[in-house]
């Protein structure tokens, strides 16, 4: 009776962190403006940086034509490495793999935070720009 109690437990321990893991990512990141494929594409054109946020394996697969690769869970996503690259008032972008994806929200904080004043915050990402039918390498 005790070892099914426990393998209870376990098993709810197991759904509930399955659930969290696909939780959406937020709609908005406060001081960032939430953008879609069309808006991405209207500020790619006009020379926005755009941050790619995802793990390296998926930028090996594609990502957007001039995107800068920063792991978001890595070392590199510093104030100071990011300042070294893209000026405080300069538009950027943060994407990742849409809306279950956290990376990009948590990218645009970090910018945010760090002191940059033209944040946008792509939600639906990667996948939605490929499906647009835009340019990717």
């Amino acid at each position: 009776m005790k070892s099914l109690k426990i393998l209870v437990l376990l098993f709810s321990v197991i759904l509930s962190t399955n659930a969290l893991s696909k939780a959406d990512s937020v709609t908005k990141v406060a001081g960032a403006t939430t953008i879609d494929a069309a808006e991405a594409k209207k500020l790619w054109l006009a020379g926005a940086t755009f941050i790619d946020t995802r793990k390296g394996s998926d930028w090996d697969a594609g990502r957007v034509p001039g995107a800068i690769h920063i792991n978001v869970k890595k070392s590199g996503f510093t104030a100071e490495g990011l300042k070294a690259k893209i000026a405080l008032d300069k538009p950027v972008v943060s994407y990742c793999n849409a809306e279950k994806c956290h990376r990009a929200s948590k990218g645009a904080k970090k910018l945010v935070s760090y002191g940059y004043t033209n944040v946008y915050y792509f939600r639906s990402g990667f996948p939605a720009w490929k499906n647009a039918g835009y340019p990717y390498e």
